[in-house]
């Protein structure tokens, strides 16, 4: 066949007519989307507490009447009509990250983070915050103020069946691990979502924001800024700062979308542009220390970080399992910095469970930083699944894990046993599968440690050299103009209603909706106007990859040269990068721990038998999946003597039995005989409900079979023939009914 010509149409003069008043009410129609957007602004500021949540909120604790007053609130989010919470399930907190946009970025849509915990049945808080700062309070006061909130939530809620499960978003996330360091029994289940906490970590070639601090000379210009604020850090600046790390957007495809899009547009960018022009503020010393202590000093994964009383901020000390989300295509928090935290803390699975800690991740292969917060489809699944399996997140005995999602198909085992479209298994990871996500070597962590020292040095001299002359010189008018000035919010005013220019522009694009034409799809002056904006983006694309290349190769040439690590002090020895210092009283109460595990093993029963054989059958196939917890549940309702026991009590049972496993499996089997009930039909029913469980996401091979004959023995089963799976099932429900 011959080939199709690619000569491109020539445009008639129809098509230039018709194109040509497309355009033109295009126009109007976008300006008067800017003119709305500056009302939004106006009327958004001066509310007393902005907020952009979707739901109805009433306040539970204000922070500012604490004896600690800080700018934070506690509220409860209402149900809408038709969503039923149950009063055995455990709270859901969503914290809100205070990184220069105002609060509601959880509960944004419909489809969220709020939502689809209120569809899993949970009550919901959200922790919010006011534009304007309290004078004085810092970082810990914040810290304070929200053990404060946790302990009300928890208050509230005695008969829920487990501690609330708190979601840190962005910032927030850092926030609510150095608070469950702090505070380790507030806490159950942790989701932080797109949160930094390895602030130096990432990959060569991508997302450079890391090196920000260490090409502007470290935080002294942050000091400054706070100096110029009379106090007040302008949370735009850090608007700005993720503006500039995607010029094609912010300079042209945001803008561009809406315009080509203006007929369809206009009502999600109005909505998203609400939450993102709600610029607040802080006091300069929490963004110092923010700075200081995370951006350019990462010492939170180093466990460097003390309060006012010198307590040590450990990550180590947080007793509940840590749930992290985050994505290959955020360019704001990327895996690196999601997780390798990690590995500055462990050195091995091994130490991460002799630490009692369960560690789940999972990585998005591309949506963005925002994305996280505000993706429908990513609240639809990610942020649904994990609200749905909260508490066999919460179970799970200790170690590294990654949440592996699949859909429900016809092929999937048992599907009645899932509770929503996808089935969620946990898979055991080790720390190279961390590594794999690329991080940083012995020479580039010297090289953060030198932007650090730099910043150290320089921040030093602009305090003893400069800022007694700013704080002279700056008064508060002085600091309300220049925040007033600020680019990011010189452009809702321009657009705004307070613009003489723009007051023809409503009754303009009123005219137009009456008479709106748009062009043809196929006229060809629209296909010459998408290729003129891929242009632009393409052209944009380029720039921001030259500057960022240019930026990387700068800090590496910068803080690399071994004159300059030399006069800092820096180690240039070939000892491993800096990890957090380890604990000697915690590995004498650790053996401890393990005498008394080895002096326990031939105590309790049938039920720590149970949890025994399934643990050594599970950890065979090293995943822990949705529908054999959903059949212990099951079974939990269907045999009244299995309901005595809590959600907490079932965790305490699971890990005593797992870490069992781990002290001397031999010995741990041995004992199973002595814990089983005398008849034989009990062994046989309980057996029986063991493998209903195991088998529930499919039949047992190779070694978990194997395992399973183990098992048998051991229950004085071995010469029977296993009842089929249906027919278990089967007289499970003639028992139940």
């Amino acid at each position: 066949m011959p080939e199709q010509s690619t000569i491109p149409t020539v445009p008639t003069f129809a098509d230039a007519y018709a194109y040509a008043l497309d355009a033109w009410q295009r126009s109007i129609l976008f300006l008067d989307v800017m003119r709305q957007r500056g009302t939004q602004y106006e009327e958004h500021a001066a509310r007393t507490a902005p907020h952009v949540l979707d739901y109805e909120a009433e306040l539970v604790c204000d922070g500012r009447k604490l004896d600690r007053p800080v700018n934070y609130a506690l509220a409860r989010i209402v149900p809408p009509a038709g969503v039923v919470i149950d009063p055995l399930k455990r709270p859901f907190v969503v914290v809100d990250p205070r990184a220069g946009h105002g609060p509601g970025i959880g509960g944004f849509k419909a489809d969220s983070e709020i939502g689809v915990a209120m569809k899993a049945g949970h009550a919901c808080y959200f922790i919010g915050f006011l534009p304007e700062p309290v004078p004085g309070q810092t970082i810990e006061d914040i810290t304070r103020a929200e053990a404060i909130f946790l302990e009300t939530v928890i208050a509230r809620h005695p008969d829920a069946d487990g501690k609330p499960c708190a979601i840190g978003n962005c910032q927030a996330g850092w926030a609510v691990m150095i608070l469950a360091s702090l505070r380790p029994e507030l806490f159950g289940p942790i989701i932080i979502a797109g949160a930094p906490l390895s602030y130096w970590a990432g990959v060569r070639g991508q997302y450079p924001m890391r090196y920000s601090g260490g090409l502007l000379g470290g935080s002294w210009l942050t000091a400054l800024t706070g100096d110029l604020g009379a106090g007040i850090f302008d949370g735009a600046w850090l608007v700005q700062n993720f503006e500039n790390q995607n010029p094609a957007n912010t300079l042209w495809t945001k803008q561009y979308n809406l315009y080509s899009k203006i007929d369809t547009e206009a009502g999600r960018y109005l909505g998203f542009e609400r939450w993102w022009g709600g610029h607040v503020r802080l006091n300069a010393e929490e963004m110092q220390f923010i700075v200081d202590e995370l951006f350019v000093g990462n010492k939170l994964a180093a466990g460097e970080i003390q309060t006012s009383d010198g307590t040590t901020i450990d990550m180590r000390n947080i007793r509940s399992p840590i749930v992290v989300f985050c994505s290959k295509g955020d360019n704001i928090t990327p895996p690196a910095q999601a997780l390798d935290w990690i590995l500055d803390l462990y050195d091995s699975v091994d130490e991460i469970r002799a630490h009692g800690q369960t560690i789940v991740y999972t990585v998005h292969e591309k949506i963005g930083h925002l994305g996280i917060f505000v993706s429908a489809g990513v609240a639809r699944k990610e942020h649904d699944e994990f609200a749905s399996n909260i508490d066999l997140i919460d179970v799970l005995p200790p170690g590294l894990y990654e949440a592996v999602l699949e859909p429900v198909g016809p092929a999937v085992e048992n599907p009645d046993l899932v509770t929503g479209e996808w089935v969620m298994r946990c898979e055991a990871r080790t720390l190279d599968d961390i590594r794999a996500f690329g991080g940083n070597d012995i020479e580039d962590d010297r090289r953060f440690a030198a932007a650090a020292r730099v910043s150290e040095i320089n921040l030093a001299l602009y305090r003893t050299y400069l800022q007694p002359w700013i704080k002279a010189m700056v008064t508060p008018p002085m600091a309300e103009a220049m925040r007033s000035m600020h680019p990011l919010r010189l452009h809702y005013e321009v657009f705004g209603p307070r613009n003489p220019v723009m007051a023809w522009i409503e009754a303009a694009a009123g005219t137009v909706r009456d008479a709106r034409q748009p062009a043809a799809p196929d006229n060809p002056l629209l296909a010459l106007q998408e290729n003129m904006s891929r242009q632009v983006v393409d052209g944009l694309e380029a720039w921001r990859q030259m500057v960022e290349h240019l930026s990387e190769q700068t800090f590496h040439a910068v803080y690399g040269a071994p004159a300059l690590q030399a006069a800092l002090g820096i180690d240039t020895s070939d000892r491993p990068p800096r990890k957090a210092a380890k604990n000697l009283l915690h590995h004498a109460l650790l053996e401890n721990r393990i005498a008394a595990l080895k002096a326990d093993m031939a105590k309790g029963g049938l039920r720590e038998a149970l949890a025994r054989a399934l643990l050594f059958v599970g950890m065979a196939r090293g995943r822990v999946d949705e529908r054999g917890f959903e059949a212990v549940r099951r079974l939990r309702r269907a045999h009244p003597s299995a309901k005595q026991l809590t959600l907490a009590e079932f965790k305490a049972l699971m890990r005593t039995q797992y870490f069992m496993l781990l002290v001397d499996e031999e010995a741990a089997l041995a004992a199973i005989p002595k814990l089983l009930p005398e008849k034989i039909e009990e062994r046989r029913a309980a057996f029986a409900a063991l493998r209903e469980v195991l088998e529930a996401p499919g039949p047992l091979t190779g070694v978990a079979a194997e395992r399973l004959q183990s098992v048998t023995a051991l229950f004085g089963l071995s010469g029977e023939a296993p009842v089929p799976l249906v027919v278990r099932k089967a007289a499970r429900d003639r028992n139940a009914s």
